[in-house]
């Protein structure tokens, strides 16, 4: 088994796992701008057993955008073996992740995500019958404390199993995705865990990063929303310098990964298309208009015409 992990030059800086989000055209945006790994979509297991065609189709990338992980989420430990072996065999990615830190409602109803750090026994199950059904490195996405069960707690009953990265979101499952991040649990998680340590919660910009990375000595940041309209986000880090939000510099980034979404998706990925088309949008001159139009667009010239009001600015 090769280990990807271990061949990154740290600080490593990673684009973490979101839902609705981590498509291919979005994962090779931002790669472009610096990303040193990069994560799926959540991918349920159970969906891999019983029916498997559309979300095989979800998991599909380029190969620029490896080293690529993908995360799969789920409850049952039967599920995950069978989805282990069938993303490695059909996907061939560079990692699989397990995800044991969503928040989301719907997740926590199916006994998956965070709620699972509350059973260590049935985690411990679902990451030996991961290990056991691929020969790609497995890691975990984990919260810093799910009830009366932290981090710790979690890590140190997992701590023999063949893991080879965490990702630790430094906020409760109360939390959400708000709140203080507690960086001092990731920075004790080293006592508890053998493998890359990766600080994930909070950053949102490259100051942020710096800053998460010294307090909590980890082996890398991986950042989620504040890579929303803002990929630059990895070259402002790694160059440690800020890079102003340009209109001409928003319209071509935002053309580009347009053409990148209705290659992988069609006019479909058009459509997906409208809330990064907001995100980038954020904090530029007349944004309320120029949003107006975007959620409005249904295919690529829809964009171009819509960006023509931002360049008028």
């Amino acid at each position: 088994m090769s280990n990807f992990w271990t061949k990154l030059q740290k600080p490593i800086y990673a684009l973490a796992p979101m839902a609705g989000v981590t498509d291919s055209a979005w994962r090779q945006i931002c790669k472009q701008f610096g990303a040193d790994v990069v994560y799926s979509e959540m991918a349920s297991a159970a969906a891999l057993v019983y029916n498997p065609e559309k979300t095989l189709e979800m998991l599909y990338f380029k190969k620029g955008e490896r080293p690529f992980v993908v995360q799969i989420f789920g409850a049952d430990p039967d599920h995950f073996k069978i989805a282990a072996a069938l993303i490695t065999k059909k996907i061939k990615p560079d990692g699989l992740d397990i995800n044991f830190g969503c928040p989301v409602k719907k997740i926590q109803k199916q006994g998956a995500g965070a709620v699972l750090m509350n059973k260590p026994e049935l985690a411990r199950e679902i990451i030996k019958s991961v290990i056991d059904s691929t020969n790609l490195p497995v890691s975990i996405k984990v919260r810093s404390r799910v009830d009366r069960v932290d981090v710790l707690k979690f890590l140190a009953k997992v701590s023999d199993l063949d893991v080879k990265a965490v990702m630790i979101h430094g906020r409760t499952l109360a939390q959400g995705f708000g709140g203080p991040v507690d960086w001092e649990i990731i920075k004790k998680a080293r006592d508890y865990f053998g493998g890359l340590v990766i600080a994930n919660g909070g950053v949102n910009s490259a100051k942020d990063a710096r800053e998460l990375l010294a307090k909590t000595r980890a082996d890398g940041v991986g950042i989620a929303r504040g890579a929303l309209g803002n990929p630059w986000i990895f070259s402002e880090i790694k160059q440690n310098k800020n890079r102003p939000k340009e209109a001409g510099m928003i319209s071509k980034i935002v053309l580009k990964h347009a053409r990148l979404a209705k290659t992988m998706k069609r006019e479909a990925g058009i459509i997906e298309m409208r809330k990064h088309l907001c995100w980038y949008a954020q904090g530029l001159p007349g944004a309320r208009k120029l949003r107006a139009e975007l959620v409005k667009v249904k295919d690529f010239n829809d964009i171009k015409e819509a960006l023509k009001i931002l360049l008028k600015k």
